[in-house]
């Protein structure tokens, strides 16, 4: 595993993509899952899927566990969600759950150009459904709660990261707050 690997996740709209740019122009090694591990899979098997899907919106296995393992940097972020997840969660020494409120998920969600994920009714009322239940998210080691403006929220993150000892049992170890 890399010297230190942190998961930030949430459901669409908390900010991800935003933290994620955010960190690599801090010089973090921040990646956008989304966009450079993400496609359209059977979450149990990994076999690609035809469509486009919620439920098979998954990241290469493989290619997680292999950026995590490179030892050149001394953390790196993974910035996004998928539905498989459970099979790689073993490689991040801590998640950190992006959490806003329902009416800025609303905002967040209205702000969004058509085409993009969420933009849709029926693709809002799944993200409404996900926030209110917390379903395909993991467990969070921090929840962070992402409505203030982006560089408070950075930090936070990062002052969390900085601090953070991983150790044998740190799944575990860290009182969870659920959102």
């Amino acid at each position: 595993m890399g010297v230190r690997n942190y998961l930030i996740e949430g459901v669409s709209g908390t900010g991800k993509t935003a933290v994620c740019d955010e960190l690599n122009r801090r010089g973090f090694r921040a990646i956008h899952g989304d966009r450079e591990l993400a496609y359209q899979g059977d979450s149990g098997t990994g076999l690609p899927t035809t469509g486009t899907s919620h439920a098979n919106h998954i990241w290469d296995v493989g290619r997680v566990r292999a950026l995590a393992a490179r030892q050149d940097q001394p953390v790196t972020f993974f910035c996004g969600g998928s539905r498989n997840f459970s099979r790689y969660l073993d490689v991040f020494d801590a998640v950190f759950v992006l959490h806003i409120d329902r009416d800025t998920l609303l905002r967040r969600l209205d702000a969004r150009p058509p085409g993009e994920w969420g933009a849709a009714q029926e693709e809002r009322d799944l993200v409404v459904r996900l926030h209110e239940t917390s379903e395909d998210i993991p467990k969070g080691d921090f929840v962070i709660d992402a409505t203030g403006p982006l560089e408070h929220v950075v930090d936070t993150i990062v002052d969390a990261a900085s601090l953070h000892r991983p150790g044998p049992s740190h799944r575990h170890g860290i009182t969870n707050t659920e959102p």
